[in-house]
C-alpha cells in the first residue's frame, strides 16, 4: 500500500468506480424517465380514446376498449362514484377511487340535473369553469399517478392517466386509464444487473492496467534509485544515473540528478584540492618557524627573530584567508549594510602608509554625489586590500585606484604598470592557490588566495571581478558592484 504503483492503482480504481456509479445512476434515471414518459403517453392515449367515446354519448356497455388487460379503465362521475370499469378489473389503487363495482348513476346520454344544462357546462358561480364543454374532452394535460391493478387475477403496477370528458347531456366524467410498468421495471432491472455484473470486472481491468502502466512508467525511477544507492555505497561521484530516452518528467529528473552529481563532484574535488593545497601552504611556514625555534633553543645567539616574526605573520594571514574561504564555501551571506564605496577605498588606502609605492585615488563625481552599495564592509574592504596587495607586488612605479559609475552599478578599478597578466591566464589567476611563474616566490608571491577570495566576495555581493590590460601596460582589475536600491 505504500508503493506508488499500489496507490496509483487504488486511486484510479476509486475514481473510475465513482465515475461509473454516477454514470450508471444517471443512465438508470434517464432510462426510467423515458420509459415512464412512454407509459404516460400510452395511458393518455387510452384515456382520451375512452373519453372521446363518452363525449359522443356512447353508452358504457358499447364502449370500445382495446387491450383491456394492458390498459385497465375506470370511469368516475362528478361525485367520485365509479360508474364503469373495464372487463376483468378486480382491484385498483392509485386512482380517485379504489372501487371496481359500478354504482347506479346517470349514464352517458342521460338528462342532466337542473343547473347543468348550460351550454358550456358551467355552474352559476363559475366553480366548474375548468370542466370541458358538452360533447368535448378536456384539452388540459392529464393527471398522472402510479398505482396497481388486478386484471383477471394478475396484479401489476400501472401508470394511470386521468382525462375528463363531458357528455352531451352535461355529465362530466373522469376516465382513468392505465399503462403497464412491467416493461419499464424489467428494462431498468436488466440494465442495473448488467452494470452490477460488469462493474467489478471493469474495475479489475482498470486496476490491473493502471498497475502495469505505472510499473512500466516508474521502471526508470527504479534504475535511478539503484544507481544512486550504488553511488552512495561506492562514494564514486564520477558515476551517473541512466537517463531514459523519453522527454517526460522522469527524464528531466534523471538529467537534474546527473547535473547535481556533476556539481557535487566538482565541489568535492574542489574541496579536496583546497585541503591538499592548504596543507601544503601551511607546511612551509610551520616547518620554517619550527626550525628557527629549534635552532634558537639550541643556540640562542643564532635566533633569526625577524624571520620568525615574518613566518608567524604569513602563517596568520594564511590562516585568516583559509577561514574566510571556508565561511564563503559554507554559504555565508554578505551583510545588508549600506556603505559608500568611495569612502571605503579612501579609508583602505589611508591605512597603507608602508606600501612600496604610493597609491593614487581618483573618485569621479557621481550624479547623486555617492556610490552606495549594500554588503559587508569588512569583506569589501578585504577585496580592495587584496587588489592593492596584488598591484603592489607586481607594479614598477604606479598603483592607482579609480571609482566611477558603470551603468546602474559602481566600478572600482585598480591599475599598475607591471608586466600585466597574459590573456590566456586571466581566468586561471582567480583559482585558489594559483600563482603565475614570476610570482611563485614565497616571499613575493603570497599563497595564491587573494584574488580567489576577491572574486568569491564580489560574486556573493552580486558583482563581478575581471582583469584587463591597463593603459600603462600592466594589469587593470575591475570590480563591479550593483548600486544600493
Amino acid at each position: 500500500m505504500r508503493s506508488v504503483r499500489a496507490r496509483a492503482a487504488i486511486g484510479a480504481t476509486l475514481v473510475v468506480a465513482v465515475a461509473l456509479v454516477a454514470a450508471g445512476l444517471a443512465v438508470l434515471s434517464v432510462l426510467r424517465t423515458n420509459l415512464i414518459d412512454q407509459a404516460d403517453l400510452q395511458a393518455e392515449v387510452a384515456a382520451r380514446e375512452v373519453a372521446g367515446q363518452l363525449a359522443l354519448d356512447t353508452a358504457y356497455a358499447d364502449l370500445d376498449l382495446d387491450d383491456e388487460e394492458d390498459h385497465p379503465v375506470q370511469v368516475t362521475d362528478e361525485e367520485g362514484r365509479v360508474v364503469f370499469v373495464s372487463k376483468g378489473l378486480r382491484a385498483i389503487s392509485g386512482t380517485a377511487s379504489t372501487g371496481v363495482s359500478p354504482v347506479p348513476s346517470a349514464s352517458a346520454g342521460a338528462t342532466p340535473s337542473p343547473g347543468d344544462d348550460d351550454d358550456d357546462g358551467d355552474d352559476d358561480d363559475g366553480g366548474d369553469s375548468a370542466r370541458p364543454a358538452r360533447g368535448e374532452v378536456s384539452s388540459d394535460d392529464p393527471d398522472f399517478s402510479d398505482g396497481t391493478a388486478t386484471v383477471d387475477g394478475k396484479q401489476a403496477d400501472y401508470r394511470f392517466a386521468a382525462v375528463e370528458a363531458t357528455t352531451p347531456a352535461g355529465l362530466t366524467l373522469t376516465v382513468h386509464a392505465g399503462a403497464p410498468l412491467a416493461a419499464e421495471q424489467e428494462a431498468v432491472n436488466t440494465v442495473r444487473g448488467a452494470m452490477l455484473t460488469g462493474l467489478p470486472l471493469l474495475l479489475a481491468v482498470v486496476a490491473g492496467v493502471t498497475w502495469l502502466v505505472t510499473r512500466r512508467a516508474l521502471r526508470p525511477v527504479e534504475g535511478i534509485r539503484r544507481e544512486m544507492a550504488a553511488i552512495t555505497a561506492s562514494e564514486d561521484l564520477a558515476r551517473r544515473v541512466p537517463e531514459p530516452g523519453s522527454r517526460d518528467e522522469i527524464a528531466a529528473l534523471a538529467r537534474t540528478t546527473n547535473e547535481t552529481l556533476t556539481a557535487l563532484e566538482a565541489s568535492v574535488e574542489r574541496q579536496r584540492r583546497f585541503v591538499a593545497d592548504a596543507s601544503h601552504e601551511l607546511r612551509s611556514p610551520i616547518a620554517s618557524l619550527r626550525t628557527q625555534l629549534e635552532v634558537a633553543e639550541a643556540h640562542p645567539e643564532l635566533l633569526d627573530l625577524p624571520g620568525a616574526v615574518a613566518d608567524t605573520v604569513r602563517l596568520q594571514v594564511l590562516a585568516a584567508d583559509l577561514l574566510l574561504l571556508a565561511r564563503l564555501d559554507a554559504g555565508e551571506k554578505p551583510g545588508a549594510a549600506r556603505l559608500e564605496v568611495g569612502a571605503l577605498v579612501r579609508e583602505e588606502v589611508s591605512q597603507r602608509t608602508g606600501d612600496r609605492i604610493a597609491v593614487t585615488v581618483e573618485v569621479e563625481a557621481a550624479e547623486d554625489a555617492s556610490y552606495e552599495v549594500n554588503g559587508s564592509r569588512g569583506q569589501l574592504a578585504r577585496v580592495v586590500g587584496n587588489l592593492l596587495d596584488n598591484a603592489q607586488r607586481h607594479a614598477e612605479s604606479l598603483v592607482a585606484v579609480r571609482v566611477a559609475a558603470d551603468g546602474a552599478g559602481v566600478r572600482v578599478e585598480v591599475r599598475d604598470n607591471g608586466a600585466g597578466v597574459p590573456e590566456d591566464e586571466r581566468e586561471r589567476i582567480f583559482e585558489r592557490f594559483v600563482r603565475l611563474d614570476d610570482a611563485r616566490s614565497r616571499d613575493d608571491g603570497g599563497a595564491g588566495l587573494g584574488l580567489a577570495i576577491a572574486r568569491d566576495v564580489a560574486t556573493r555581493h552580486g558583482g563581478t571581478l575581471t582583469v584587463h590590460r591597463a593603459p600603462e601596460g600592466g594589469a587593470a582589475f575591475r570590480l563591479q558592484l550593483p548600486r544600493a536600491a
